[in-house]
């Protein structure tokens, strides 16, 4: 099973049962709920850490089991878990981990997670990890965090606002949940969306503007 090959399978977690043969497909097919817990410095002057957590739907937690079932008993042992979290952690490396982190709109380094985890609850695939900034992040300026698969393949989102959160936010800041429709994102952002978006737009990096967002508008201390 060759992994990481096209961009429209989720980032190749199963490769041979989530890749699209044409971009007509270039729509969610795997759906996740997720958690981000931003933690802060002591003094809370700048981004620690950032947890994620994402549920996947049952359907897709079904089909990693079958995948991944080598020895066909229904379950993944200690080993097959592994399996999947190696086989995830790899193939999200080209992706940065679905992460959206920038400072007034500029992209922000993320250093790679030194692993993730996997286990199963209630049936659901449960994802988690955690990242950090590859250079000090103050909370100054307008600070966004959120996650996207730039694929278009994976639907990955928060359901409720405090599923996106920071602890300890101090009163410098300004916490705004971003929930843009489909329809605002276009109109927004016309002049960007050129013709290879809409032809394909696996082929581009527009997907975050459809992704929800914690915005953070903090006043330097």
């Amino acid at each position: 099973m060759k992994l990481r090959t096209r961009p429209t399978e989720l980032a190749g977690v199963v490769a041979t049962l989530l890749a699209s043969t044409c971009t007509a497909g270039a729509h969610p097919h795997v759906f996740a709920e997720a958690q981000l817990n931003v933690s802060l410095s002591s003094d809370k002057t700048t981004v620690k850490t950032l947890r994620h957590l994402w549920r996947f739907d049952e359907l897709f937690s079904s089909t990693v089991t079958m995948e991944f079932d080598k020895n066909s008993d229904l379950q993944l042992d200690v080993a097959e878990m592994r399996a999947v979290s190696e086989t995830i952690y790899a193939s999200l490396a080209d992706y940065n981990y679905f992460q959206i982190v920038t400072v007034d709109g500029k992209d922000v380094a993320m250093k790679a997670p030194a692993s993730l985890s996997v286990q199963f609850d209630n049936g659901q695939l449960v994802v988690s990890f955690e990242s950090e900034p590859k250079t000090p992040l103050a909370l100054s300026g307008k600070v966004d965090f959120g996650v996207y698969d730039p694929t278009f393949y994976t639907a990955i989102d928060f359901v409720t606002d405090d599923k996106i959160a920071v602890d300890g936010l101090p009163s410098s800041c300004e916490r705004t949940v971003l929930r843009p429709s489909a329809e605002d994102a276009i109109a927004q952002n016309q002049s960007k969306l050129t013709d290879a978006f809409f032809n394909d737009p696996t082929g581009t990096n527009m997907a975050k503007i459809f992704a929800t967002k914690l915005e953070l508008n903090c006043k330097a201390g």
